[in-house]
């Protein structure tokens, strides 16, 4: 097929400009708010922070719903779909050059239908037409541009496009004006082209277990890590460098069953260089989605509510591990953003922050070297500069990204030299610079609380209940947990995201094993009973809905959801775990704390499905690794018969860290009370020593 050529843009920014060689593009990006809304289209009554962001576009948007393919079919038009996120910054910049702009608003009326989604609304649109993308152009990302014929079916794709084109790479305009002249003159070979694109998307992924052992696979994943870890700056490759909190979770758990120092030693170090850079942010908490150096000094400065989710779990596991109080810093810090930040007052996690700024990326994060002298005195400000390494040249643009990857070295946190955070002059003037930077021009808050991500959280801060002892804590992951199951009115379902009142959507994969991993990681630090049986109902739920006639792994969108032009088994741990890896993860779980003999089924099936993938690309697939490590090397496992509340706070404090415990109140044939006392039943593998009193 004989396309314009479409480049994936390996792009060099700053705030307002794209170079591209020797040459720039001038840009001035800002956010659109529904609240400006002149000319309004089919959005204006969505509910999607990116959808209402659109809604006063020239551009006649429909959502992703019948009336607008239905509309394309009776007037013989291709469709155009624009797929992202609120918070995306390449998606507010395409949005500023060419959906707000007139020209290019009449060449999309005129000759195609236009549709908006939000992927993190529709995971199962995004993943088809994404996986069309990469099929099409071996890349992929946001914004998404496909083009689809009338029945649904892609026949060209890409990402962001300027308006304009320029230096050999076509412009949106002119990409447009191509597709509308060939869908008029010569569709046919469009036609063809979307019909074999779709039958790559129809093709069932080969399926059958692995050959290998899952000791083996992880030996494999190890080793792709320890080969592309980078030394010097943490991480692995090069940039941009992305957290995969679950990568690090994975290595911590290889070190404590196999004892490989080395995999230790990687984990550690990408935590603590993490943290030093700008990645984290010093003043106000919490990690920005990834970093564009080697050095995660400079941040893609939007914060996801998933990815801190992820890195909580981390920071809390590396204390868990090692003692080192540093980790216990960082997940408390992060913890309280997301508690200040990011949380509705009745309870549910916020999605996500703007990167964005009175359209500048970044502008809300940074300090110039005399704004903080000026701010906090003359003395104060140099010690506050210099602890943060803010300087006059600035590491950004002529300002400075505040980081700590000057002072105190790697080395001394990894060999787990004390700090005394508070007690620094510059840590107790935080607040203050805290409280100065929240006067500045907001951050734009996607507020819609979406049941996959609120999963994970509930499971981040109920991990760090069990590891810290925090009732605070376990408050926060109950009241996200009392929210969701509110906001579902009586329903058996799940919903995918609610926002200000108004929920929708019918749970995908991800919503089920999310949040039912949430809920195992909630009962393991409450050890309330009525927590797990709402985590083995939503599991038995998730087999019912997402499984095939085949019955190996999941679909991500199952009988409930819509039915689209091809379904999916996401497998792959990117930037946040498959579902299916998730859901392994939770049936190994359910069954070493329940003993039920369905779940240990489920689970070994599971992990055969997913070994084939480990097996072509192990490092991609550590949350299946996760689970098979614990299958393999499960915890303690402890029934404890008690007698008064109090003897729960000891069971918890004793052993809530790392053990599976079921707690029972009343005596039974099996389980009975020695001298009357709280009795505990301990077992590990095969293996169980006499009763005890607690």
């Amino acid at each position: 097929m004989n396309f314009p050529k479409f480049y994936s843009f390996g792009i060099t920014k700053t705030a307002n400009i794209i170079q591209i060689g020797e040459h720039s593009i001038s840009l001035n990006p800002r956010h659109f708010k529904a609240e400006v809304i002149k000319l309004k289209n089919h959005l204006k009554n969505q509910t999607s922070p990116y959808l209402l962001q659109h809604a006063g576009n020239p551009v006649d948007w429909y959502p992703w719903c019948e009336e607008a393919f239905a509309r394309a079919k009776k007037e013989d038009k291709p469709v155009f779909l624009s797929i992202g996120y609120s918070t995306c910054h390449w998606c507010h910049v395409m949005a500023h050059e060419s959906f707000e702009d007139k020209e290019v608003a009449k060449e999309l009326n005129e000759n195609f239908i236009s549709i908006k989604v939000d992927r993190e609304e529709r995971p199962d649109i995004d993943s088809i037409y994404m996986e069309a993308c990469m099929l099409f152009t071996g890349t992929g990302g946001w914004p998404a541009s496909i083009f689809l014929t009338p029945e649904q079916k892609p026949f060209y794709a890409g990402t962001y496009f300027p308006k304009e084109s320029a230096y050999g790479r076509i412009g949106f305009l002119d990409l447009l004006r191509a597709l509308g002249k060939r869908w008029e003159q010569g569709r046919e070979s469009l036609l063809k082209s979307a019909e074999e694109l779709t039958m790559q998307l129809r093709e069932e992924q080969p399926a059958g277990a692995s050959k290998l052992s899952w000791q083996h696979l992880c030996l494999q994943a190890v080793r792709w890590f320890k080969g592309n870890f980078d030394e010097k700056n943490g991480g692995f490759g090069s940039a941009p460098k992305f957290p995969m909190a679950h990568n690090l979770l994975f290595l911590m758990e290889y070190y404590r069953v196999n004892r490989d120092r080395r995999a230790l030693e990687m984990a550690e170090r990408t935590l603590v260089q993490m943290y030093r850079g700008g990645l984290f942010d010093h003043i106000g908490g919490g990690f920005s989605r990834y970093s564009t150096d080697d050095y995660f000094l400079v941040p893609h400065f939007e914060k996801m509510l998933y990815d801190n989710a992820l890195l909580l779990m981390a920071y809390t596991q590396a204390f868990s591990v090692t003692g080192k109080e540093i980790y216990r810093e960082v997940a408390r810090k992060t913890a309280q953003y997301i508690q200040r930040e990011m949380t509705d007052s009745y309870g549910g996690f916020y999605s996500a922050q703007d990167a964005d700024s009175q359209g500048v990326e970044g502008k809300y994060y940074v300090f110039a070297y005399e704004e903080l002298t000026s701010l906090l005195g003359a003395s104060a400000g140099r010690k506050f500069n210099e602890y943060f390494n803010i300087t006059r040249e600035g590491n950004f643009e002529g300002n400075s990204i505040p980081n700590r990857l000057e002072g105190l070295l790697p080395e001394d946190l990894l060999q787990g030299v004390e700090w005394e955070y508070s007690h620094t002059e510059p840590e107790r003037l935080l607040p203050k610079v805290y409280a100065y930077r929240k006067q500045r021009h907001r951050l734009f808050l996607d507020d819609k609380i979406l049941t996959s991500w609120n999963g994970l959280m509930i499971g981040a801060f109920a991990r760090m209940y069990r590891v810290f002892g925090l009732e605070s804590y376990l408050r926060r992951a109950k009241a996200a947990c009392g929210f969701l199951e509110q906001q579902k009115q009586g329903r058996d379902s799940l919903f995918v995201s609610c926002r200000k009142g108004h929920c929708q959507g019918t749970g995908f994969l991800e919503d089920y094993a999310f949040y039912a991993f949430g809920l195992i990681e909630l009962y393991s630090a409450a050890l309330e009973p009525q927590y797990l049986e709402k985590a083995e109902h939503y599991c038995r739920k998730a087999i019912e809905l997402f499984s095939g006639p085949e019955q190996d792994g999941f679909y991500l969108y199952g009988k409930e959801n819509e039915t689209l032009i091809a379904s999916a088994k996401e497998t792959y741990d990117g930037a946040i775990p498959s579902g299916n890896s998730v859901m392994a993860y939770n049936l190994v779980k359910l069954w070493q704390i329940t003993g039920k003999e369905v779940w240990r089924e489920q689970a070994e099936k599971q992990l055969a499905f997913l070994s084939a993938f480990a097996e072509r690309h192990p490092a991609g697939q550590t949350v299946s690794l996760l689970a098979a490590l614990l299958y393999q090397n499960p915890p303690e496992h402890i029934v404890g018969v008690l007698k008064e509340e109090k003897d729960l706070k000891k069971l918890q404090k004793l052993y809530g860290r790392d053990a599976d415990i079921i707690v029972l109140w009343e005596e039974s044939q099996d389980y009975e009370r020695i001298n009357n006392r709280a009795t505990l039943y301990i077992c590990k593998e095969d293996s169980c020593r006499p009763p005890m009193n607690l």
